[in-house]
């Protein structure tokens, strides 16, 4: 075991707080410019993965998908302030009763998740997530997290954000994309690497059907925010 000399502890203090004190900077500025890359993009990319994105504003992005990712991520969005407590306290029931302990993270947590902090489960790194999302649920808003959140999520092996998915895998730009396409989309989210939007198994085709219908009942606007 390396001995932490009053150097050493000196040293390792300053990363600490440079490691905090970056991504804090980057929250307001990424309120207005793209993030060039996200840490998931660089670990993939270290990985072998290539890395194809191209951001595109929320307006050039078919009001379909936002539908989409709602119906299937985050049916709260509209109406939460970064964290969907009743999904919350359904997950935790649910792993009480003897099920599987289940996913509640936000749209906004996603979000925060991917722009800032390293794919895990640790505690560590859901506390710096929660931080993340009150950050960004005050100063970004729910337009911009849509945004941000449908440029920057990983679609498939080296694909990134709802332009280079929609082009990879139906030949046309995220704004074209049709109900039926976003709703296939959304539906690989959970495991981008293993499923196709294109060509979907039985279980994704499932999903698909169930997105779409409930797509019918999210409600929004002509600019794609939250009525």
């Amino acid at each position: 075991m390396i001995a932490l000399t009053p150097v050493r502890r000196r040293l390792l203090r300053r990363l600490l707080l440079a490691l905090t004190l970056v991504p804090l900077a980057l929250v307001p500025l990424y309120r207005l410019v793209p993030p060039p890359a996200t840490p998931l993009m660089l670990i993939r990319l270290a990985e072998g993965f290539g890395l194809h994105k191209q951001w595109e504003p929320l307006e050039r992005i078919s009001p379909h998908l936002a539908r989409a990712v709602i119906a299937s991520e985050d049916a709260r969005f509209c109406t939460h302030h970064g964290f969907d407590w009743h999904a919350i306290d359904t997950a935790i029931d649910t792993y009480e009763d003897g099920g599987r302990l289940r996913g509640a993270s936000t749209i906004s947590q996603q979000t925060a998740k991917n722009a800032f902090l390293w794919p895990g489960r640790s505690f560590l790194r859901k506390g710096l997530e929660a931080g993340f999302t009150v950050l960004i649920e005050a100063l970004w808003g729910k337009r911009r997290i849509m945004e941000v959140y449908l440029n920057i999520i990983e679609w498939g092996p080296g694909l990134y954000g709802a332009e280079a998915a929609a082009r990879a895998y139906f030949h046309k730009p995220a704004a074209a994309l049709s109900w039926a396409e976003a709703a296939a989309l959304a539906a690989v989210l959970p495991s981008p690497l293993r499923w196709s939007p294109n060509h979907p198994g039985g279980y994704v085709a499932r999903r698909i059907h169930i997105i779409e219908m409930r797509m019918a009942a999210v409600r929004l606007d002509r600019d794609h925010l939250c009525p």
